[in-house]
């Protein structure tokens, strides 16, 4: 397969993962968790779909949580920067709620392509402090594998800041993230101190079928 057949056919699969009404529909398993004295219910929907309220309580627990990494950061924080990213058309949200519904911790991510694979690419995932510790972030991490292996992706990916430090032992030592390919310190090596940031991912094994 040339290389632009490829990325087309790559495109398609995103495509069809954009289009499902809801993505978490078909986990049912998954649209609560009852642990650690947290009992709540999961929803996913896309940004277009999203009420104020949500966007807003996401936006804010983002900015709390992440302000102060991204000024000590090359980044920097911009409230409008930050916004336009989690309102773009392509952004989808899963979001833990109380059964009195009040959120407390969500994921934005997408499906997308990355250097020309299909990927999950999770840009978001905050919780609020009192459920922190709980399991809850490996759940919704859980969950995102879970949509990405059912839509045909090939990995999912993220973006962390080196500095953060409780990010880097979630990913790496209990999501059991690797340094992707596409991270500076691969393309860069001379210079990885340059870059305030690694990309990870984690490759998603597919089910081959072999002709008889």
């Amino acid at each position: 397969m040339g290389e632009m057949a490829r990325i087309s056919a790559a495109q398609a699969v995103i495509d069809q993962a954009n289009e499902m009404a809801d993505p978490l529909a078909p986990l049912t398993a998954f649209k609560t968790f009852n642990r650690n004295g947290l009992n709540l219910h999961l929803l996913c929907q896309r940004v277009t779909d999203l009420s104020k309220g949500d966007l807003d309580w996401a936006f804010d627990l983002t900015k709390s949580n992440m302000q102060s990494l991204y000024e000590d950061s090359t980044w920097g924080w911009s409230d409008k920067k930050k916004m336009e990213e989690m309102t773009e058309d392509k952004a989808w949200y899963l979001i833990a709620k109380t059964d009195a519904g009040k959120a407390v911790g969500f994921s934005h991510f997408r499906f997308d392509l990355d250097e020309g694979d299909e990927v999950l690419y999770c840009y978001e995932i905050q919780l609020e402090s009192g459920a922190r510790g709980k399991g809850l972030g490996k759940f919704l991490m859980q969950i995102l594998e879970m949509m990405a292996h059912r839509t045909q992706m090939k990995k999912v990916m993220l973006t962390v800041l080196k500095q953060n430090e409780r990010a880097i032992n979630f990913f790496g030592n209990i999501m059991k993230f690797q340094t992707d390919e596409t991270s500076p310190v691969f393309w860069d090596p001379l210079n990885p101190e340059d870059y305030c940031y690694d990309i990870l991912s984690k490759s998603l094994t597919r089910k081959t079928t072999v002709a008889n």
